[in-house]
């Protein structure tokens, strides 16, 4: 190639680059999410990272959830990658979001593992106790929040219904979306109208649902069980639907081999996701 018409080619993908900014090709990248254990997720979504829900903690490290029907210690499985390897992802993490912060979303691992300056996103009620242990860059979500070219809007939920469902507190869901790709994290919520309206109004790309069907010995379930899943599948139109929250904690009584047979039954294979811990599922 002689130098005229290395300097027309240069000029040419020059131009090129300068119509074209990072934010466009960020959101050509696919959208993925890989699921750690039980809620903690690692999500790569227009160039950015984010780690949700952190439970860190080593297999049976914590007491079990009281009033369950059993005493088995949680998390009741391994972590699927090594000490060095969870490490690593806490410190690439752009930010880290928390749903809401009951120890299984939220534990004492996590606060010791990342970094204080690390942006922390909440709902407002989990503010003051995220910051009361030294989380300087915690943010509260009330509504929408913009963060390096992607926007994420807070989303309503019940944990579970009546008195037991007032004990539980406050829960949020999140839509991150960049460009036209969404994705709506439910959070532990129950089939209920804010989640029908997150989905109707958002008409997320994916949803992850955190299953289980978890229980006390009392009362209804407080996340969401196979009939709930189904309405999500229902309402969300072509959108697929990662079901987390399995496994791990003892009063979650739907495990991924039912969610999974569910899927297969009815078809569902392609949009019904149940992943292994450690898996990514591209979206």
């Amino acid at each position: 190639m002689n130098r005229k018409d290395f300097l027309k080619r240069s000029l040419i993908i020059g131009g090129l680059l300068a119509t074209s900014s990072p934010q466009s090709f960020a959101r050509k990248r696919k959208m993925s999410v890989r699921l750690i254990r039980h809620a903690t997720l690692w999500i790569e979504i227009g160039g950015v990272n984010l780690l949700v829900d952190p439970m860190l903690s080593p297999k049976d490290a914590m007491a079990p959830v009281q009033n369950a029907g059993n005493n088995y210690r949680i998390p009741m499985v391994d972590l699927p990658l090594s000490s060095d390897e969870i490490k690593s992802l806490v410190s690439q993490c752009d930010a880290v979001l928390v749903t809401h912060t009951h120890r299984d979303h939220w534990d004492s691992e996590a606060h010791a593992m990342i970094p204080k300056n690390k942006p922390i996103f909440c709902q407002p009620s989990d503010l003051e106790k995220i910051r009361e242990l030294g989380f300087e860059n915690a943010v509260a979500i009330a509504s929408d929040y913009a963060f390096k070219g992607l926007s994420i809007t807070r989303t309503g939920g019940q944990h579970g219904t009546g008195e037991i469902g007032q004990l539980m507190g406050t829960v949020s869901g999140f839509v991150v979306g960049a460009g036209e790709e969404k994705l709506y994290v439910a959070g532990d919520t129950i089939w209920c109208s804010e989640v029908e309206t997150a989905i109707v109004t958002h008409k997320p790309s994916a949803i992850v649902v955190n299953a289980g069907a978890a229980q006390f010995l009392k009362g209804d379930p407080i996340t969401m069980t196979l009939p709930d899943i189904e309405k999500v599948l229902q309402t969300s139109g072509k959108a697929k639907v990662i079901a987390v929250h399995m496994d791990t904690v003892n009063h979650c009584l739907l495990h991924k081999i039912d969610v999974t047979q569910y899927a297969s039954e009815n078809n569902l294979t392609k949009r019904l996701l149940v992943p292994a811990d450690g898996e990514v599922v591209s979206v």
